[in-house]
């Protein structure tokens, strides 16, 4: 009986050392995913940030020739 029981601890113990390694790669996983999404949302903030100034720098310029042409 002494060799199943050290066979069936090995197991269990293997089990729980293949458990806590599918946890933890679940969790790495998801960190990436995170990472990944924020980064595309700061990519995203900043073409906003971009059409917003160059909306801007139009804006300044139709108003510039607008101005001109009063003159």
């Amino acid at each position: 009986m002494g060799l199943l029981d050290n066979a069936k601890d090995a197991a269990e113990a293997t089990g729980k050392k293949v458990g806590e390694w599918v946890d933890d790669t679940k969790e790495r996983v998801a960190d990436k995913v995170d990472e990944i999404q924020a980064d595309a949302e700061v990519k995203r903030k900043e073409a906003e940030l971009r059409k917003a100034e160059a909306d801007r720098d139009a804006t300044e310029a139709k108003n510039e020739y607008k101005e001109e042409l009063r003159d």
